[in-house]
């Protein structure tokens, strides 16, 4: 079994200058990458408007797979036009972890 986890640090277009403005921003975001079955949250940044940081994780019977399933997800997220993807961190764990 193995874990995979990403971090996503997301710059937010420049009207995303009130809490509810990010949210409509973050939502759509969090709902496409749970179409790829993988927890999805936002995890840091709360209190910046403008930028947002998405944390992703999946389970997955073998390494390729949820390395598969990660990089799809971050493919997904530098296509969208409305935010630029600053940095993406990650970090895969086996059994021996």
């Amino acid at each position: 079994m193995f874990t995979e986890i990403a971090v996503f640090d997301l710059l937010l277009p420049g009207d995303s200058q009130s809490l509810k403005q990010k949210r409509s921003y973050v939502r759509p975001i969090l709902a496409m990458l749970k179409k790829y079955e993988v927890s999805a949250a936002e995890v840091g940044m709360h209190d910046l408007l403008g930028r947002a940081q998405l944390g992703v994780a999946v389970v997955a019977a073998e390494a390729a797979q949820a390395r598969a399933v990660i990089d799809t997800c971050e493919n997904q997220m530098a296509g969208r036009p409305e935010i630029e993807l600053l940095s993406v961190k990650r970090r895969l764990y086996g059994d021996e972890d």
